[in-house]
């Protein structure tokens, strides 16, 4: 079968490991592109994916936020999925910092 991304390499059967938001959740059979190396999961691998981000408790920790203005500042409100995922507390440090057109900001603990 040819990659639909590449349209150059074939797919052949593997083993992917992996990870939402850093969070390891296994290894998965794929067909992987031997070209470009994309990799593409049935929908029983999908669902198995999906059930361990869930288990890990990170499903759905993706959000849309606002950025808005206080003060002479800008402002990212921290939606409370995630606020109790990380078990953050008002009034802790954060470390903010850019990285590759990224924003990052690292809980302290």
């Amino acid at each position: 079968m040819i990659c639909p991304i590449c349209e150059k390499g074939s797919l052949k059967e593997s083993k992917i490991k992996e990870y939402i938001f850093g969070v390891y959740l296994g290894e998965f059979s794929a067909k992987i592109c031997e070209k470009c190396h994309e990799s593409f999961t049935d929908e029983e691998t999908t669902r198995k994916i999906e059930e361990a981000a869930k288990q890990k408790g990170i499903w759905n920790l993706g959000v849309k936020t606002k950025i808005t203005k206080t003060g002479n500042s800008l402002a990212v409100r921290i939606p409370k999925s995630i606020v109790n995922y990380l078990k953050l507390k008002e009034g802790e440090e954060a470390y903010i910092h850019p990285e590759n057109n990224k924003l990052i900001i690292e809980a302290k603990y």
